[in-house]
């Protein structure tokens, strides 16, 4: 796989080592099993895969680039590069300015951007009213387009569908940027809707067996289905794509449930579309490195990455199932080896925790990423918990006994 120039600033001596021993010992990524460090009283596993992907790593490098190569001209980025904290400061830093938030509240109006200005369209995507909008201004918005390959391999799948007459479901969350873009890219072929979970789902399914009258769809799934989406004609055929930072599982069990719906619905095996190839290899193999991890017995989780990132909250939502787990953005939230500030992502609210690293000997730390969070702040969280013990070895030497 081709590999990226992003900033130094982002890189782990620590882990790129691991990363670098693991891929040699398991080319074929079959091994799931957490690396173990060592440090005498503490113990940390690091699951088999985390940290930057292919798409965030080919964004930023877009991103640095740009600013390299157009000293004195004004960059805006459409909203934010990918989701972690860090890496869109640092964007600031270097002058890049944003024009929505990450829900797509205007920070900057369109009307102020000229021809002159580059746009960066973000990992996530764009819609293509946004990007038909920017065109008409004279902004080229091919060549500082960062867009994931692999969200546009989901819009491909869509229109390859939409051209058998398939009505697209979305399983995604609605207000999130890659979900907005793939939604207005596969209503712009084929009717279309968005299921946020399994439960939406299994109401999306009382349409299509006529559990449920046609005229409560518009009440029930308003702003998440395409105008003029006609409930008696559109669920006749349907094939099923993915926001790809879901759960992977939660994608499948909605695919397989919709699938099994409609077939005795209709009678026929031709009235579901095969869209497996539409997860994200990234997602699938953090999300699986995860399960392996926990198949360690470990005191607690930390999982680090930004608390808008929904491929980071599903790691979080892995790991809560069988052990203590707190999600952070960096080792500052690390307070002492007594407190810890993290991150509720279910009700959104930053708690502070009392006594989160266990009177025991040694104390057992599984730790993950998101894949929109940089390698060295997984270091300094290691960091940050080895200061707290009197260790055996030190994390420097530990990475050059590694290389």
């Amino acid at each position: 796989m081709k590999s990226f120039d992003v900033p130094i600033i982002y890189r782990s001596p620590l882990i790129s080592a691991i990363k670098k021993k693991r891929k040699e010992m398991d080319k074929l990524k079959k091994d799931f099993t957490p690396t173990l460090l060592d440090f005498g009283p503490v113990l940390i596993y690091l699951a088999r895969h985390f940290g930057f992907c292919y798409g965030v790593e080919n964004a930023i490098e877009i991103a640095f680039r740009t600013v390299e190569e157009n000293p004195g001209k004004r960059i805006f980025l459409l909203s934010e590069m990918i989701h972690n904290p860090q890496v869109n400061a640092d964007l600031q830093a270097h002058g890049i300015i944003f024009l929505q938030d990450t829900y797509g509240k205007q920070l900057i109006s369109f009307d102020e951007i000229t021809a002159e200005d580059i746009v960066l369209i973000p990992a996530f995507g764009t819609t293509l009213a946004i990007e038909q909008q920017l065109q008409q201004i004279g902004i080229r918005t091919e060549k500082y387009n960062t867009t994931c390959p692999f969200v546009e391999k989901v819009w491909n799948r869509s229109e390859a569908i939409a051209k058998k007459d398939y009505t697209i479901i979305i399983h995604g969350k609605p207000k999130h940027e890659e979900t907005r873009a793939t939604f207005s890219h596969a209503a712009a072929n084929a009717p279309s809707v968005v299921v946020k979970d399994m439960a939406e789902a299994k109401a999306l399914a009382k349409y299509i067996t006529g559990e449920k009258p046609a005229s409560a769809f518009y009440e029930e799934f308003n702003n998440q289905c395409t105008t003029g989406f006609d409930v008696t004609k559109h669920l006749k055929r349907i094939g099923v794509v993915n926001q790809t930072t879901m759960l992977a599982s939660d994608t499948q069990a909605i695919a397989d449930y919709l699938k099994k719906v409609i077939i005795e619905a209709s009678g026929t095996e031709d009235s579901f579309a095969d869209t497996r190839d539409t997860l994200c290899y990234a997602t699938n193999d953090n999300q699986t490195a995860v399960s392996g991890m926990l198949e360690t017995k470990a005191d607690l989780a930390i999982v680090v990455g930004g608390y808008n990132s929904s491929n980071t909250s599903h790691l979080v939502e892995l790991c809560e199932e069988k052990l203590p787990t707190y999600f952070i953005n960096s080792e500052e939230n690390i307070l002492s080896p007594k407190e810890i500030l993290h991150h509720n992502f279910h009700t959104k609210e930053e708690l502070l925790t009392a006594d989160f690293l266990p009177a025991r000997d040694p104390v057992k730390v599984l730790i993950t990423s998101g894949a929109s969070c940089p390698d060295a702040l997984v270091e300094g969280v290691i960091n940050k918990l080895t200061g707290f013990f009197p260790v055996i070895k030190s994390v420097t030497q530990l990475t050059a006994e590694l290389q």
